[in-house]
Parts: C-alpha cells; sequence; structure tokens
C-alpha cells in the first residue's frame, strides 16, 4: 500500500504566552481545527482540517493565533510542482474530479495591471468632479440607430426597454443556495440603495426579495430551476446563463446538502437532492434557437424587460457575441476566465477560458466594424477588484461591468476557497443557520454600499482627470489607455497603443 500522506497547505502558530484559553477559536471555526484539552487547560490545532479562512485569527481577543504558508516541501522539481503532486495523491486515492472555488489562482497575465489611464494638461483641461456635473448614469439595453421627431418636432420614445444603473456596476449572478439568505439579502438592499442591479443566478429568487424587483436581474439557467411566469416578470431584466468564466462549457452543480428549507422550495426541487444543470440548455443548438428563447421570454414579459445572455469569454467569443447581438438580446454579459465560482473542476477553472479584457475588447471591435454595436450593450465580469479596472474596462468597450468576488470580499469573504463545502465560517455561502447567522445583513449591505460609493467617487476622478465628463464619452474611448510590457499582438488586439506612443 503506497503511503500518499499530504501535508496541511497551512499551519495554525499559537503563541501560548498569549493564549488565554477562552476557545473563542474553538466555537467560531466550522471546520473543527480548534479543540480544547479540559485537562491541560489549553488549545491545539488540527492543522488539516484549516481552510485559512482567518476567523479565529480576525476573533481572537490576545492577538494569539496567526496562519501561515506550510514550509513542508518535496524535493525541488520545476516541471512537477508540490501542488500538482498533492493534486495527483488526492485523485489516486479518491478516483474523484477536483473541485476548487472563487476563481483562477494560476499566475496568467492580468492585462488591466498593464493598462494606464491617460489624464488631461492644458489643452483638453481636466475636470474637477466635486464642483462640475459628471455623469456615471448608464442604461444598459439596445440603442434606436436615429432619434425620431414628431410633426410637432418632439422627440417620439422609441427606446426599447433598458436597464437603469447609477453607475456602470452591478452585482454578477450568485444563486441563493450557493449563497445564504443574508448574503442575497445584502446584495439586494445594497442594490437598491446605490441603484443599481443585482442577480439573482440560478435557482430563482426567495419570495421575500420579489420587493427589490426593480433592482433585480432574474437568471434562467439550463437546469431552470425555480423559473417560473412570476419570477420572470419580478424583475427589471431577464439573463440567459449560457456559460460562466469559471467553468466554461459545462453546467452547475449545487450540492444536496445545501438544498433545504427555503432553497427546496424556490428552486422547486425535492430537498437532500443534488442541483445539477446540464451543460448546454437542451433547447438551444443554434443562434435562432437561442432567439426563439430570447423572444419567448420577451413574450412572457409582455416585451417590457431587456433580456441578457451571458456567456464565456472563450477563443471565439467574438463570432459569438455577433450571433447573440443578431438574436434579438438586448445585452451581452461576457465573463472571463478568472470569474469566481462556487464549486468547479480544477482543471476546468484553471485551463479554460481566456482573460476578459482580452475578450471584452476583440467583442467590441467586432461588432462595431459589423455596425452592430448599438444593438446591444456589453457587460464585462471576471475579477473585477478595483474602480480602476472598472475605468479601463468601460474604455476597451464595455457599458458596465459585473462584480462578485468584490462583493463577497465587502462582506467579509477571506477567499478560503472552500465554498463548494458548505461549511463557511463569515456565514456567506453556507445554508447552515448557525453559520448564516454571522453575517448580520444591516451591516453587510452597508458595507456593500459603502465599497461602491467609494468607487463611484474614484470613478470621477479618473474621469475627470482624463477631461471626460460623462461615462457614455469614455466607452470603447482606446485613446485613454496605453499599455505597459505588452508585445504587439496584446496591443493589437487591446486596440491600444505603448505608453509613449
Amino acid at each position: 500500500m503506497p503511503v500518499n500522506f499530504i501535508y496541511p497547505d497551512y499551519e495554525v502558530t499559537r503563541n501560548s504566552d498569549r493564549c488565554i484559553a477562552c476557545r473563542a477559536c474553538e466555537r467560531q471555526c466550522a471546520n473543527g481545527a480548534h479543540e480544547y484539552l479540559p485537562d491541560a487547560n489549553r488549545v491545539v490545532c488540527d492543522d488539516a482540517k484549516c481552510v485559512n479562512c482567518h476567523r479565529c485569527v480576525s476573533l481572537c481577543p490576545t492577538r494569539a493565533l496567526k496562519i501561515v504558508k506550510s514550509g513542508n516541501t518535496y524535493r525541488e522539481n520545476m516541471n512537477w510542482s508540490g501542488k500538482t503532486i498533492n493534486e495527483l495523491y488526492r485523485q489516486a486515492g479518491s478516483g474523484g474530479v477536483l473541485l476548487s472555488s472563487m476563481g483562477n489562482p494560476e499566475e496568467y497575465p492580468v492585462y488591466f495591471d498593464k493598462l494606464l489611464l491617460n489624464a488631461s494638461q492644458v489643452t483638453n483641461p481636466s475636470i474637477d468632479p466635486l464642483r462640475e456635473p459628471m455623469e456615471t448614469k448608464v442604461f444598459l439595453g439596445a440603442k434606436p440607430r436615429q432619434i425620431e421627431r414628431g410633426k410637432d418636432g418632439r422627440i417620439i420614445n422609441n427606446l426599447p426597454p433598458q436597464l437603469n444603473l447609477s453607475m456602470p456596476v452591478m452585482f454578477s449572478a450568485m444563486s441563493y443556495g450557493s449563497l445564504s439568505y443574508n448574503a442575497h439579502e445584502s446584495l439586494a438592499r445594497a442594490a437598491e440603495e446605490l441603484g443599481i442591479l443585482y442577480n439573482t443566478g440560478e435557482g430563482g429568487l426567495h419570495e421575500d426579495f420579489y420587493k427589490y424587483g426593480k433592482n433585480t436581474v432574474v437568471q434562467v439557467a439550463s437546469g431552470r430551476f425555480g423559473v417560473h411566469p412570476e419570477y420572470l416578470n419580478s424583475g427589471a431584466g431577464v439573463e440567459i446563463k449560457m456559460g460562466q468564466g469559471g467553468k466554461p462549457g459545462i453546467g452547475g452543480h449545487l450540492p444536496g446538502t445545501k438544498i433545504i428549507g427555503d432553497v427546496s422550495r424556490t428552486r422547486m426541487i425535492p430537498e437532500g437532492s443534488d442541483a445539477i444543470s446540464p451543460a448546454p440548455h437542451h433547447d438551444i443548438y443554434s443562434i435562432e434557437d437561442l432567439r426563439q428563447l430570447v423572444f419567448s421570454l420577451k413574450e412572457a414579459t409582455r416585451y417590457t424587460k431587456p433580456v441578457i445572455v451571458k456567456i464565456a469569454a472563450v477563443h471565439n467569443v467574438s463570432a459569438i457575441a455577433s450571433g447573440i447581438a443578431r438574436s434579438g438580446a438586448d445585452i451581452i454579459a461576457i465573463d472571463g476566465f478568472r470569474g469566481g465560482t462556487g464549486a468547479a473542476p480544477t482543471r476546468m477553472r484553471d485551463h479554460v477560458g481566456i482573460p476578459i479584457e482580452l475578450a471584452l475588447a476583440g467583442v467590441d471591435k467586432r461588432l462595431r466594424d459589423e455596425g452592430i454595436r448599438d444593438n446591444v450593450s456589453i457587460i464585462a465580469g471576471g475579477s473585477i477588484r478595483s474602480s480602476a479596472d472598472i475605468v479601463k474596462a468601460v474604455a476597451l468597450g464595455a457599458d458596465c461591468v459585473y462584480i462578485g468576488t468584490a462583493a463577497l470580499l465587502a462582506l467579509g469573504c477571506h477567499l478560503c476557497r472552500s465554498c463548494h463545502g458548505g461549511r463557511c465560517n463569515w456565514g456567506i455561502a453556507t445554508q447552515a443557520p448557525e453559520l448564516v447567522k454571522r453575517l448580520n445583513p444591516e451591516i453587510g449591505y452597508k458595507r456593500l454600499v459603502n465599497l461602491l460609493t467609494a468607487w463611484r467617487h474614484e470613478i470621477k476622478e479618473m474621469m475627470g482627470g482624463m477631461g471626460i465628463n460623462s461615462i457614455e464619452s469614455l466607452k470603447g474611448n482606446r485613446l485613454m489607455l496605453r499599455g505597459v510590457g505588452l508585445n504587439e499582438k496584446e496591443l493589437e488586439i487591446l486596440g491600444v497603443k505603448h505608453a509613449g506612443e
């Protein structure tokens, strides 16, 4: 029998001089990594159970704890890393597919970090957003090619249904079931206060949140869980999920352990049964099939709501987007390969898809070249980390962005990447009642409002620095970008010049 002992990735170090054996760490750890020994009046740790969520570190009253990366290594080998060996051992022992959470962590280029913004100086003076008007509103949906006027000269409102946002940001699709009730409430309340939208994700909408309908995008995924006429009409828009960046080309899976109580009722499936979405929509095998679903949803909502089609960023994304723009969809959402997810096969997450920056630039250019850019708006997602990323995404051609992981971090997530286990110590990616209550939605929604309020100020400052007073003037304006450390092909795809040109 081979011995495949895998040393823990992280070690919990305890300062015995500071530890008072208050047992706060034991009570707070949902994974059982801490254990109190009454005979010795001390607490010990099982490092193998630690997921590095930092709950114990954050709440230790004497700062006696810290979590450090394990110093244990295999013999040096540039081809066979310790991570690769450990994953191989796990699969040899279990025969199972490796699962991972929260987006691609591998060392691929982050193109946003290699793009710099322009600033105005003399001939095109900067704008002071504190003293001059600055427009961050965004309207998502198809735009008419020309303004129509009546006989009296008044403009005829021929604008199709639009999503109205106070700033170019939306909370991306994260389902009830994958996230807790309190996390969904935080997102919904924040969207309402900020004047933006949040996305239900796959699995329906809890009845308590129908009151946030004007700030909600309802999603229709391949499993059609929780989809019914009242649901479709409850939101401001409808999204068809064809794919997502965290796992392009495959369906979804919510374990039966999370299908309990209201989650089961909302998804309309029995308690304890796994919610497994097929990889394709079984009624969509062509752009013509997609068009039929787009117009079926428009019929179901009496043509009052825009329809979004969400796709993963893949190699032929520009051609796919061109077809979607001709299908009757109003908005295209593109999700890059660093997009977060509650659970994905590790190999799919880390090796499938392309960066959102390259996909976005390619799609915007293709639609402009074909003269159909006004047929659709574009939402970009897949690891938007800051207001600077938002501004750069808009300059590359996005109308607005989706944020998911950033929103969860604002709620307290520590990226421990164990969402699929359902034991989130911060009450976010769990359905366990004793853990859900750790996230107070009253505090959570305020933190989300704070984050995006700060980002809105920063977006205005960056726009003002460029001498631009509206998001619309920034959209697709690649002259405001310059690349650093990029080769000619990358610059060509992004449509930007190198710094110094």
